[in-house]
């Protein structure tokens, strides 16, 4: 039996449904290209933002038993430095180009989107789990419906780009939030953020081991909630979703996928597995198709809404 392991997102054909979620490998093009050659069916950049950025002092990360807990906090080089490196990733990596971005208003987030248009990724992905400054209590533009909407319009009136919204797991309702970025314009989803915040603590010292105190669990730990949440956001849009959260094997990516995603984000995978964990996670969804006569993803997206 010939297996099909191309997807789609949008009108974009990825070969296979790996994709390297943000935040893992930074910005520059050698990373990203590096990440495509080994098999990856789109990179995805580390979080963009309108000036340069330092981030949180270090340690910014915590390696737990089944996960990681990461402050980095959104650390980025100057605009015109990382569009030059996703110009060159663009040209060079062989593979659809996501190009992650943040604000601190959603006007910002317009702004930026423009700007790294030029470009010319394949997708934007909006960061909306960073703290809205408009809003006075401070909460992410991911834990509210109207403020979610809102960037997603400032990007939409700036930018053709498709546009994907990276979605908070961090709410009562995910469901609401899925719903109000597409009706306001989104092209696709990714699902999930980090979980948290969260606290490790050294017992020989009685001092928080991250610099910033908390900071967002992801890795093995965070995948039931990964998954439920793409079950219900599957069942609530009709926009294509990218599972992210957990993903180590290919039996991961196969339940992400059953649970309504086109594609499974793979990121604390690559710190703990390496970039190889790219062509382990295909070879592995392949095999499972083999042993349980499936084609083609499409027979495996959604299977568990049957």
């Amino acid at each position: 039996m010939k297996i099909n392991l191309s997807t789609k997102i949008c009108k974009t054909k990825l070969r296979n449904p790996t994709v390297l979620a943000s935040g893992i490998l930074g910005i520059t093009a050698s990373s990203l290209v590096r990440v495509a050659k080994s098999g990856a069916g789109a990179v995805t950049t580390k979080s963009i933002g309108p000036v340069k950025r330092e981030g949180h002092k270090t340690p910014v990360v915590a390696v737990l038993e089944n996960g990681m807990l990461n402050a980095v906090g959104l650390s980025c080089p100057n605009i015109d430095e990382a569009i030059d490196e996703l110009k060159k990733a663009v040209r060079n990596s062989g593979v659809p180009v996501i190009a992650s971005i943040y604000g601190k208003t959603a006007s910002e987030f317009g702004d930026v989107a423009e700007k790294v248009s030029g470009a010319k990724p394949d997708f934007i992905e909006a960061n909306i789990s960073c703290p809205n400054v408009e809003d006075e209590f401070g909460k992410s533009f991911g834990c509210d419906p109207k403020s979610s909407a809102m960037v997603v319009e400032a990007i939409k009136n700036k930018t053709k780009i498709p546009l994907i919204v990276k979605l908070t797991p961090n709410v009562s309702d995910i469901k609401t939030i899925a719903g109000a970025v597409e009706d306001a314009g989104a092209d696709a989803l990714s699902a999930i953020n980090t979980v948290g915040p969260g606290m490790l603590i050294n017992a020989e010292t009685g001092r928080p081991v991250l610099t910033n105190k908390t900071g967002g669990l992801s890795g093995p730990a965070i995948k039931p909630i990964a998954v439920r949440c793409v079950y219900e956001i599957y069942e609530t849009v009709e926009i294509p979703i990218i599972g992210v959260g957990g993903i180590q094997t290919g039996n991961d990516a196969v339940e992400m996928m059953m649970a309504g995603a086109s594609a499974a984000g793979i990121g604390t995978g690559v710190m703990n597995k390496g970039i190889g964990i790219f062509m382990n996670v295909c070879n592995e969804i392949e095999e499972f198709m083999k042993k349980n006569n499936y084609s083609k993803l499409s027979e495996i997206i959604g299977k568990a809404h049957e």
